[in-house]
């Protein structure tokens, strides 16, 4: 009989300890770190929603407008698979959450070089990337309307040295229904017309893109040959400080998939303008409608 109770015993430690192994770490929800997709299963992690930040996984977080995340694997050095995945904190075997750079803060300031400006007449949202993450716009930077918003830009201190990436919204679109992973019903989300990026090298130079989202472009897109009702410029307190321009999506100038100034094609055939604000000066991206 006793022998009998030490062997239940014991099976009952195992299997709690698997029961453990398998759980999840909830969210933080401080120090600047940011809740999103509070309805999904990853509970407020930057990551896809039905995702649970599970026992022996990285767990991204999004940050305020304007910074960026500045913890990941320390092992994770350059953009290549997995190792672009596993940016955030560990959720260790232990249930635990490890922050890897423990001289580091949560989230930290980006550069402070690129302003988002809104004279549209809603509210705009921008919704940045999760690198290193899925890489899913879950990371949202809301615009009202008459008003602007600082983004976050990288620096070469940023993860493997890599840019932020955002997808503008049409106006009036909620950051609820725009910074999560759709479907092609919408032109918004990942199937929003434009894209737009930034970072800045060792030299203080700031480098900004805006282009149309190769997604949008797609064969399969119901709406791809209809043109946005708003559209996106850079531009520059001094201009004599930037590089490129112009550099414009106008949809009563341009056609879809055209941009104003010098283009290149980039990924999937889609049209792009890069402008560079030189010496640390700031390049605003303006959202007007049409």
């Amino acid at each position: 009989m006793k022998s009998f109770f030490l062997l239940t015993a014991a099976a009952t430690a195992a299997q709690a300890a698997v029961i453990k192994r398998e759980g999840t770490c909830a969210f933080p929800n401080g120090e600047g770190m940011v809740s999103v997709q509070n309805q999904g299963e990853n509970a407020g992690w930057a990551m896809h929603y039905d995702q649970k930040c599970t026992y022996g996984s990285w767990c991204p977080y999004a940050c305020a407008p304007g910074q960026l995340m500045a913890q990941w694997n320390p092992a994770a050095t350059s953009y290549s698979y997995p190792g672009s995945m596993q940016g955030g904190l560990y959720c260790d075997e232990s249930g635990n959450l490890q922050k890897p750079f423990a001289d580091k803060p949560y989230c930290y300031e980006g550069k402070g070089t690129f302003i988002a400006k809104n004279s549209a007449g809603s509210d705009v949202a921008f919704c940045q990337t999760v690198l290193p993450g899925n890489e899913e716009m879950l990371i949202p930077t809301v615009v009202g309307s008459g008003s602007q918003q600082t983004l976050a830009v990288p620096g070469t201190d940023y993860w493997a040295g890599t840019a932020a990436h955002y997808y503008v919204n049409p106006p009036g679109v909620s950051a609820e229904k725009a910074c999560a992973w759709g479907t092609n019903e919408n032109p918004w989300g990942n199937w929003s017309p434009y894209v737009t990026g930034a970072n800045q090298d060792a030299n203080g130079n700031t480098y900004t893109t805006i282009g149309w989202n190769p997604i949008y472009l797609e064969s399969t897109t119901p709406f791809r040959n209809e043109k946005p009702t708003f559209g996106i410029r850079i531009t520059c307190e001094n201009e004599a400080d930037c590089v490129g321009l112009p550099c414009a999506i106008d949809p009563r100038k341009q056609n879809i998939n055209e941009v104003e100034g010098a283009g290149s094609i980039g990924a999937g055939g889609a049209a792009f303008c890069v402008v560079t604000a030189t010496n640390g000066s700031k390049a605003n991206i303006e959202v007007f409608s049409v």
